[in-house]
C-alpha cells in the first residue's frame, strides 16, 4: 500500500477545566504523544477528555454518555464547585493556526458559548442563542447575528452543514470528527460478530468482525502483510457472512503441512488487539487514541507496534505503563512526545514533558527513554517539577544550563 500523507492539520494542544481531575489542566501533542504516570495520574482522563471534545463536533452527547455508563454529572470535576466545562484547542494546518474555545453546559448538553479563529481571525461565533460568522464588526458594520432555531447537542458544527461555513472552518471540523479512540478495547467484544460498522471499530471494538470485511482489497492486503510479520504462521485472517448480514471473525494458519481454522472466540487477546489497532491505522480517521498500548501484547512485538504507531501517518496518543514503550522510542520522540502526568495535593492532574524535567534531561544523555524511565521514582517528581517552576518564575531570563 503506498504511503498515505500526513493530515493537513495536527491538534498542538488542548485545555480542559472541570472535567474529572482535569481542572486548569494544560497538554501539548506532539504528531506521537505516550503518557506516563502512575496510576490514578489521570492519563485515560485525558484520552477521555479528547474523545468527549471529538464528540462535542459529532453530536449526540446523550449517546456518548450512555456508551460509557456515565451521567451528565460525572463529566464535571468533584474537585471545584464550577459547573460549565471549559474547553480550548490549538491547531496548526496548511491554512495556518486555529483555536477552538468553548463553554460547555452539562443540564443542557452543548457548547452555550464557541469561538473559532484561524491566526486571530475569528471565523465562527456562539453567544446569547445565536451565532454569526467573522468578527462581531467588520469594515464598520456589524455582523449579522443568526437565531439558534434548532436544538442540538455538542457543537453547533455537528449541526451547520458544510456548505454554510466558511471554507477554512472545514478542516478543522473533519479533524476533530475524525478522532477515533480504542480506549475501551476489550477481547469479549473484539469477538463479537457485527453486521455492520458504519466505519467505526467501536468503542470496545465491537464492530471489529463488519469493520475488517468493510476493508477494500488493498487493505486488507496490507493488514494481512502486517499481521502475517507479527505471526508467521498466521495464512490471513478471514470475515464470513451469515444470515441476517452478521459477520464472523476467523484466522487461518499453517504449521508445517496442516492448516488450522480459528474462530474469533478462541483467537489469542493479544492477536485480536494488534488486528483491531493496525486495522484502525488503515482508516482515514486524522487522530487515533489508544490507551494502556500493550496491554495483551506480546513484549516480542511491542518494537513492530510501536514502529507502525510512530510512522503512521495520523496523530497518535498512547497510554502506557512499560517501559518498553519508551525504549522503542527515538530520543527526539521521546524528548517531544513523552508526557508526565501527576496529581498535585489538591487532586488535579498536571503534566509536563518528561524529559523537560532536569533529572530526566541529564539522563538521557547516557541512558535510553525507557532506562530513563525505570531508574526514576515517578512519585518523587512532583517535588522536582515544582522547584523546577520556582525557580523559572523566579528567573524568568536566566540561561537554562544555569536552572
Amino acid at each position: 500500500m503506498s504511503a498515505q500523507p500526513a493530515p493537513p492539520i495536527r491538534l498542538r494542544s488542548i485545555y480542559v477545566d472541570n472535567f474529572k481531575s482535569l481542572v486548569d489542566f494544560q497538554l501539548s501533542l506532539a504528531a506521537f504523544t505516550c503518557l506516563i504516570g502512575l496510576n490514578g495520574s489521570g492519563k485515560s482522563t485525558v484520552l477521555q477528555a479528547i474523545d468527549f471534545i471529538s464528540r462535542l463536533f459529532k453530536g449526540n452527547v446523550s449517546q456518548w454518555l450512555e456508551q460509557r455508563q456515565w451521567k451528565p454529572g460525572d463529566i464535571n470535576s468533584k474537585l471545584s464547585g464550577k459547573s460549565n466545562l471549559k474547553l480550548s484547542i490549538d491547531l496548526s494546518g496548511a491554512d495556518g493556526n486555529f483555536s477552538w474555545d468553548c463553554s460547555f453546559n452539562r443540564s443542557l448538553l452543548r457548547c452555550t458559548q464557541e469561538t473559532v479563529k484561524l491566526n486571530g481571525k475569528t471565523l465562527l461565533s456562539v453567544a446569547d442563542g445565536h451565532y454569526w460568522f467573522g468578527d462581531v464588526v467588520h469594515a464598520g458594520a456589524t455582523v449579522a447575528r443568526t437565531k439558534v432555531a434548532f436544538e442540538y447537542e455538542g457543537s453547533i458544527l455537528s449541526q451547520l452543514k458544510d456548505e454554510v461555513l466558511p471554507k477554512p472552518l472545514l478542516p478543522l471540523k473533519r479533524f476533530l470528527q475524525q478522532t477515533a479512540s480504542l480506549d475501551l478495547l476489550a477481547p469479549q467484544l473484539l469477538r463479537k460478530r457485527a453486521a455492520q460498522s458504519q466505519g467505526e471499530l467501536g468503542m470496545g471494538g465491537e464492530r471489529l468482525s463488519a469493520f475488517l470485511s468493510e476493508l477494500s482489497d488493498e487493505q486488507r492486503l496490507t493488514l494481512g502483510s502486517q499481521l502475517k510479520t507479527a505471526y508467521p504462521h498466521l495464512e490471513q485472517f478471514v470475515t464470513r457472512s451469515l444470515r441476517a448480514g452478521w459477520k464472523e471473525l476467523g484466522i487461518r494458519e499453517q504449521f508445517g503441512d496442516k492448516g488450522l481454522y480459528t474462530e474469533a472466540r478462541h483467537i489469542n487477546d493479544g492477536m485480536l488487539r494488534l488486528m483491531a489497532i493496525l486495522a484502525e491505522i488503515l482508516t482515514d480517521h486524522q487522530f487515533l487514541l489508544f490507551d494502556e498500548i500493550e496491554n495483551g501484547i506480546n513484549p516480542e512485538l511491542v518494537e513492530f507496534l510501536l514502529d507502525v504507531l510512530v510512522n503512521a501517518h495520523q496523530q497518535i496518543l498512547v497510554t502506557t505503563h512499560s517501559p518498553m514503550i519508551l525504549n522503542y522510542l527515538d530520543d527526539s520522540v521521546a524528548r517531544e512526545g513523552v508526557q508526565y502526568l501527576y496529581k498535585t495535593p489538591e487532586g488535579f492532574t498536571r503534566a509536563v514533558p518528561f524529559f523537560s524535567i532536569p533529572s530526566l534531561a541529564a539522563k538521557l544523555e547516557v541512558m535510553g527513554p525507557g532506562e530513563a524511565f525505570v531508574d526514576t521514582h515517578l512519585s518523587r517528581l512532583p517535588e522536582e517539577i515544582d522547584a523546577m517552576r520556582t525557580i523559572n518564575v523566579e528567573r524568568p531570563n536566566a540561561d537554562p544550563r544555569q536552572r
